[in-house]
């Protein structure tokens, strides 16, 4: 959960997320190292009045600044390339839930259950309990297990959506007539909150998603109540 006056990301909650803030890191720092050396040597051409002439024409010097760069950009792209294919990997799902979004609520459904589904919205700024979220919660949680791998189907019934929870690495694009599939992992139990991130319309911003992680002994009694 992002608090007031938040700079940085998250904080992580899956394996995926932790991988994509390392390499937030890792690019961040690349990008400062070359943003460093390329203020210094500004700095040198503005404040220097000495120019050595066999520099202006060397063919060593236009080859290190060719080879450097694509060094570099495959130092960004390997590891890229790397969390890339872990975020498309499903290693045998213990459940799976369905997620359909409209204008302008989700819908879930636990495919691995009979009749188990129900629409998700948001819980009005009057209807608010204290310490409530305003324009964040809703009035029917997603219950899921935490420290198993879950597979979601995200699609759409009317416009585009995109269902994004930033702590835990997700940001999936819900089409109409397209049916895209992500990895939830939660590696402790809580709350994790998120809001459609594809303007939909009016109502964009009213379209939360509240993702509630539990042991596995406690959803098994939360499915078998929702049955």
């Amino acid at each position: 959960m992002a608090y007031p006056f938040q700079l940085g990301l998250q904080d992580a909650t899956s394996p995926i997320m932790e991988e994509l803030m390392n390499f937030h890191d890792h690019t961040l720092m690349i990008v400062f190292l070359i943003s460093t050396l390329v203020l210094y040597i500004i700095s040198l051409m503005l404040t220097t009045k000495l120019t050595h002439t066999s520099t202006m024409d060397a063919q060593e010097v236009e080859t290190v600044w060719t080879i450097l760069p694509a060094m570099i950009l495959i130092l960004i792209a390997l590891p890229s390339l790397r969390i890339l294919y872990m975020m498309d990997e499903i290693n045998n799902p213990v459940l799976t839930v369905k997620t359909m979004g409209h204008q302008w609520y989700w819908s879930y459904e636990y495919t691995d259950y009979e009749d188990l589904c129900f629409d998700s919205y948001m819980i009005p700024t009057t209807d608010l309990k204290p310490g409530d979220l305003r324009l964040l919660e809703v009035d029917n949680r997603v219950v899921l297990p935490m420290e198993l791998p879950i597979r979601m189907l995200i699609s759409s019934e009317d416009v585009l959506h995109s269902w994004a929870v930033p702590s835990l690495g997700l940001k999936t694009d819900a089409i109409p007539g397209r049916l895209n599939q992500a990895t939830v992992t939660s590696n402790r139990p809580g709350l994790f909150y998120g809001q459609c991130s594809e303007i939909c319309g009016s109502n964009h911003s009213f379209m939360p998603i509240v993702l509630e992680m539990v042991p596995l002994k406690h959803f098994e009694n939360w499915s078998a109540s929702m049955i």
